[in-house]
């Protein structure tokens, strides 16, 4: 039985009340846990009588609240023979007993089981009001108590908690004269606050000292250093991966008309913007052409909202046990609200998703991704989901309704304004600044003739070509020469050759149900032809040929 709550403090008070015999919080937070219990426990409002709280851990055995061991009662057998004796109204909590509860490895101790059985009735039906809490960082409750126990959420540090912690701190400093500057100011601080979400007040109060002490200032940049410390959190549970990026939007060439919509948004999540009654953007879905820059983008967006990029492989939640993979996903999703305001993105999620519905695997693909369109509707948290797809044919319809996404992109083969931008990105980034740039005069003029010999070239293919040229010049021990480019590009064949009929059908889909991800601006110049025009696959040409402009373009054609 789980209970979730709005207020931790009332909940825990409705089951005191309630006379609710065994409790379990899952918490690593102890001294949090603590406090909150012995508040809603001497709390008149929510407790007809104050009920005094007693502390058992595996060294010190039962404590008192005026701090007196009660005997011998290390032991936890001893401890819930203990219990069972006191006649008065109290609150018993216990630290360390998920480690006698048994596991996959060992059953726990049948006498210990049969105790805490005894203990549940007693508590229930006696006359004094009592009620044994269990506190634990990991969740281990026995079969034979699975009836007994009532879970309790409990809720990690509210971004006031955090706030409070880093004021203090800035405080602290401020009063010790300490040589650490401070230089970061309100905005900077809410940062550094919603940053620090899904820490224990422990890992956030290191990671405020570390960005302090790192180099002697605290300034509104240290975001990115408490997100250092919200890797440790996100790799310790095993599904999510937490991407490092060192790029951002400037570096993803053309795509104007999707980053003028997400520069409209950056900061939404922020208190400035719920004062103007908007909530957290839920997050795009991608779709188009392969190697055009749909994953590029995702680790962009990361990098300029500064917030840290979780990666969800589908992949993983269905790996492990028969049954498991409801777990995972629940998992999953709260690490990354843990982690949030956070990025979480999906990559080509058709792979993952596109089976559902199927008989295969007893319906198990269906309640995974039931649980992920639930959460993604409903969700509270400023989660920006960011889904990429090459071919959305195959997911779900309900994934596409709206609600789950706020726009869905399609991201095309690049015009010639864009291959242009891509060419002077990928230039700059391998050849300026190495031995292979030489005398090559890289101008207008010879990003205009490489964007006109690229027609039908994806941004990948670009960058392939740049990659292969180098390996030429590098094979003769030479600077590059304009013709190395240009040969990579005539002995390449590019997707839209080997799949044009693919690519006919990806922007058919996308005509009506997506908006184009490219500016209006870079797309004017062009015929606009049915996909059904657009030629077939034509064998590999010459060298000598040019591929054809793609002409008839996907995506409707809406700027921001």
């Amino acid at each position: 039985m789980t209970v979730e709550a709005k207020s931790f403090r009332d909940n825990l008070g409705l089951l005191f009340r309630a006379r609710f015999p065994l409790l379990y919080i899952e918490s690593f937070e102890e001294p949090r846990v603590l406090s909150e219990i012995r508040a809603v426990a001497s709390d008149q409002n929510l407790m007809r009588t104050v009920r005094p709280v007693h502390v058992w851990s595996a060294t010190r055995g039962f404590i008192s609240p005026d701090g007196q061991p009660q005997g011998s009662t290390a032991d936890p057998q001893h401890a819930v023979e203990w219990m069972l004796r006191q006649d008065d109204a109290g609150v018993f909590v216990m630290l360390d007993l998920h480690a006698h509860l048994g596991d996959d490895r060992r059953p726990a101790d049948p006498r210990l089981i049969r105790g805490l059985r005894d203990v549940a009735a007693a508590f229930q039906s006696g006359a004094a009001a009592r009620v044994l809490v269990i506190v634990a960082p990991l969740q281990r409750i026995p079969a034979e108590l699975e009836k007994d126990i009532t879970l309790v959420d409990f809720p990690l540090p509210a971004e006031k908690e955090i706030r409070g912690v880093l004021d203090a701190m800035i405080s602290a400093n401020s009063a010790a004269n300490s040589r650490i500057r401070i230089e970061v100011d309100a905005v900077g601080r809410e940062r550094l606050a919603k940053a620090a979400l899904g820490l224990t007040l422990n890992e956030a109060t290191n990671a405020f000292a570390r960005a302090m002490v790192d180099d002697g200032v605290l300034a509104n940049d240290d975001v990115l250093v408490v997100q250092e410390e919200k890797k440790q959190t996100v790799r310790k549970g095993g599904l999510l991966e937490f991407v490092d990026v060192t790029l951002n939007l400037d570096d993803v060439g053309g795509l104007q008309n999707l980053k003028r919509w997400l520069a409209r948004r950056e900061g939404s999540w922020l208190d400035e913007a719920a004062e103007y009654g908007l909530p957290a953007p839920r997050g795009v879905l991608m779709t188009g052409v392969p190697g055009c820059g749909k994953s590029l983008t995702a680790k962009a967006i990361a990098a300029a909202w500064e917030l840290p990029l979780l990666r969800l492989d589908i992949g993983k939640v269905f790996a492990g046990l028969v049954g498991s993979s409801e777990q995972n996903m629940r998992s999953a999703i709260r690490t990354a609200e843990a982690a949030a305001p956070c990025i979480l993105w999906l990559d080509e999620i058709e792979k993952g998703f596109s089976g559902v519905g199927g008989d295969g695997d007893s319906g198990t693909s269906s309640r995974v991704f039931g649980s992920f369109l639930t959460w993604m509707q409903e969700k509270s948290v400023p989660v920006f989901v960011i889904a990429t797809a090459n071919n959305v044919d195959s997911l779900p319809p309900e994934f596409l309704r709206k609600g789950r996404f706020d726009e869905i992109f399609f991201v095309d083969l690049p015009t010639s304004h864009e291959r242009r931008d891509i060419w002077a990105l990928h230039v700059a980034k391998r050849l300026l600044k190495s031995k292979a740039g030489g005398s090559l005069a890289v101008n207008d003029a010879l990003l205009d003739r490489l964007a006109h010999a690229t027609e039908g070239y994806s941004g990948a293919e670009i960058e392939q070509a740049v990659v292969t040229s180098l390996y030429d010049a590098f094979a003769e021990r030479r600077p590059l020469v304009e013709d190395d480019l240009f040969r990579a590009v005539a002995n390449m064949v590019p997707l839209s050759v080997t799949q044009a009929e693919q690519i006919a059908a990806i922007r058919a889909w996308a005509a009506t149900r997506a908006v184009a991800a490219t500016a209006t601006a870079d797309r004017s110049g062009y015929e606009q032809l049915s996909p059904a025009e657009i030629p077939p696959a034509e064998p590999s040409p010459p060298s000598s040929e040019r591929l054809p402009e793609p002409l008839a373009r996907g995506g409707r054609m809406v700027d921001f």
